[in-house]
């Protein structure tokens, strides 16, 4: 066999023969070895179809019938729960841990009997059984929060998150908006932020409040001394069951939760969803992913986004429809690593800007060129791979290479489910081949009315919520007489069916000379430079070109810096941006190039700034989106001053 190869590779090497028959033995080895294609549901070029009236629908779905629920015994979340402890056989259902402990479980029938005593005890706290009845839950991740939840659902009544991020004043707002009487609450923190509120007189509705973790009695008797009961969730337990009520479960059309969202300007709004909505909402994901991946009570989810958030309650009802188990990080994100590792979830809900995290942090550890050179190999052929159908994470390249990034997730994940903010495509491909899963992107039926070179996206379907709680004219704002709700995004239909977001309405702008401008496109681009953390894009009507404000990625950037000779701490380099700032600007402007941007699209000054945008220096929303408003006011001096320097 040497000899052959000798003589048709002559004058090669032994060695680089060695190397040939090593590469070709590679290869041969992933062609034997993958398993057979998963074929899509749908031709991927034709993934909509038009309806009429110029709207369009799912290809997915064989007629006009949207689809409102997955199983035929599940039309609600209490029925969700109940299918659950039935396909799992009472199997495990929440789990959570200590530091470096084992997960320990509650099985269906524990969080089941432990929801309807809470249940029973708000009842006896004087309670009705009722879908007006309004309960505060104000609690991170965990499975008390579940608890809360679902003895809510056994009675009818209805769930309303409440979420530090929101603020003291919005917190404020929601009690007496929803007019909550009590708070189930986790830590005694929590508990002071309500009383505090209570002893000023501003909340007359608010009753009870239910702790999770310990509490000492100077709380309970501030609590007392303005007339509010500050409960143990064991007493409350307790009370409920020494006198158990027969559950009272609620209608598909029912209210179950009512989200505050986390509004850029002016008081929250309560978006009303019913249990239709959000079975719905779970149904459609049961039927993307029916062909390709089936949920089943063997599977194992982490549950770390915010319970607050519909995402993460969407996942939550899935994997309880289907008797499958939840486990909660320990409430600290920089341990999530190490929980995921400990739990080895199947299923990892996951936003945008952690896969971002992921990718860049795969692609900075590919710091020599063989390694490079080895990343960019392997990750070409899964994508071929992922091209034709073939998803897996046990092939020779994987154990080679990709076995140390999987491994970080616990070595198990087969399904990632994203969605609440924008993408890259090549993060997407990258990450579908490097894990070797399934990861679907959450987005029905939808119509576009004209606006600029896109169009405002409608949406209308058995999973659009009810309205804003109080609020009608926000409500006809939203939802017109014919049912569609106007997102407020901008939009336009791909050649292939799918449905590509442009930017909020409100966001968009002209320029001077007329063109214009969707911020938050330019931005998702721009994100992807190294040594960037994040970057706000400014324009004005009166002005011929666009500014940036840029915050650098702390752990990238003095190794950014240093190939251009700057040395020194992050603070150091970015209090002398001026050659850093250059080379900034020159990534930008070369990543939006790449990307297709257009020259008027392209920033032509930046400001280098060293704080975070977070939500707790007002810059961000609690879902983390930028306060674009607010980042106008900060920085009004720093634009003012890129303008005038352009002399425009």
């Amino acid at each position: 066999m040497i000899w052959i190869l000798q003589v048709l590779f002559s004058p090669l090497p032994t060695p680089a023969l060695f190397t040939l028959i090593a590469f070709g033995a590679l290869i041969f080895l992933w062609v034997i070895s993958r398993p057979k294609p998963v074929l899509p549901p749908v031709d991927l070029n034709k993934q909509s179809v038009g309806i009429e009236g110029g709207a369009r629908r799912a290809a997915l779905l064989t007629d006009n019938n949207l689809i409102s629920y997955y199983f035929e015994d599940t039309k609600t979340l209490y029925e969700a729960f109940q299918r659950g402890l039935h396909a799992s056989g009472n199997g495990n259902c929440l789990g959570y841990r200590k530091p470096n402990q084992p997960y320990q479980w509650l099985t269906y029938k524990q969080v089941l009997d432990r929801a309807q005593h809470l249940g029973s005890g708000l009842l006896q706290k004087g309670c009705k059984p009722s879908p007006d009845q309004f309960i505060g839950i104000f609690a991170q991740n965990r499975p008390e929060w579940i608890i809360s939840e679902y003895a809510c659902y056994t009675y009818s009544m209805v769930a309303v998150p409440l979420y530090d991020t929101l603020g003291p004043d919005a917190i404020l707002y929601i009690v007496n908006k929803a007019d909550i009487g009590i708070v189930i609450c986790d830590k005694p923190d929590k508990a002071e932020i309500l009383l505090e509120n209570c002893e000023q007189g501003k909340t007359p509705c608010l009753k009870t409040i239910i702790l999770m973790d310990l509490f000492d009695k100077e709380l309970k008797d501030r609590g007392a001394k303005v007339g509010v009961e500050i409960l143990a969730l064991q007493e409350a337990e307790e009370l409920g069951r020494n006198n158990i009520r027969k559950p009272v479960p609620p209608s598909p059309e029912d209210l179950c939760i009512v989200c505050f969202t986390s509004g850029t300007t002016g008081n929250p709004k309560g978006a009303m969803l019913t249990h239709e909505n959000v079975v719905a909402n779970a149904a459609a994901f049961l039927r993307t992913i029916e062909d390709t991946v089936e949920c089943t009570s063997s599977d194992v989810s982490i549950s770390y986004l915010p319970l607050a958030h519909m995402f993460e309650r969407v996942v939550q009802t899935v994997m309880y429809s289907c008797g499958a188990k939840v486990g909660f990080f320990q409430g600290d994100i920089k341990l999530l690593t190490d929980d995921m590792k400990t739990l080895k979830p199947t299923v990892f809900p996951v936003v945008p800007r952690l896969l971002n995290r992921i990718y860049d942090k795969v692609q900075s550890g590919a710091n020599t060129p063989v390694k490079k050179f080895l990343l960019n190999f392997a990750a070409t052929m899964k994508m071929i791979e992922v091209k034709q159908g073939i998803i897996r994470n046990d092939s020779l390249l994987d154990k080679l290479v990709f076995k140390k990034v999987q491994e970080t997730m616990g070595g198990r994940v087969r399904i990632m489910v994203t969605g609440a903010a924008p993408i890259s495509p090549s993060v997407l491909k990258f990450l579908r081949s490097a894990l070797g899963c399934q990861v679907t992107v959450v987005s029905l039926s939808f119509c576009l009315e004209g606006l600029l070179s896109g169009s405002s996206v409608c949406i209308k379907g058995p999973n659009v919520f009810k309205g804003y709680l109080k609020d009608p004219e926000k409500t006809a704002e939203a939802i017109d007489k014919d049912g569609w709700l106007h997102t407020g995004d901008v939009g336009k239909w791909m050649p292939n069916g799918t449905l590509k977001i442009i930017d909020r309405k409100k966001n968009i702008f002209k320029l001077a000379q007329g063109e214009y401008i969707a911020p938050e496109k330019i931005e998702n681009v721009y994100i992807r430079s190294v040594a960037v953390a994040q970057v706000f894009v400014h324009g004005e009507s009166l002005r011929s070109c666009l500014i940036g404000i840029v915050v650098p990625d702390a752990e990238t950037l003095p190794e950014f810096a240093a190939k251009l000779g700057v040395k020194g701490s992050y603070e150091d380099i970015c209090k002398n941006p001026v050659s850093v700032k250059k080379a900034i600007l020159e990534d930008l402007v070369r990543l939006g190039k790449a990307a297709g941007l257009k020259s008027f699209e392209q920033v032509k000054d930046l400001y280098i700034h060293t704080e975070l945008f977070s939500v707790e220096n007002g810059l961000l929303t609690p879902t983390l989106k930028a306060k674009r408003a607010e980042l106008v006011k900060v920085f009004q001096k720093q634009i003012e001053a890129l303008y005038s320097s352009m002399h425009e």
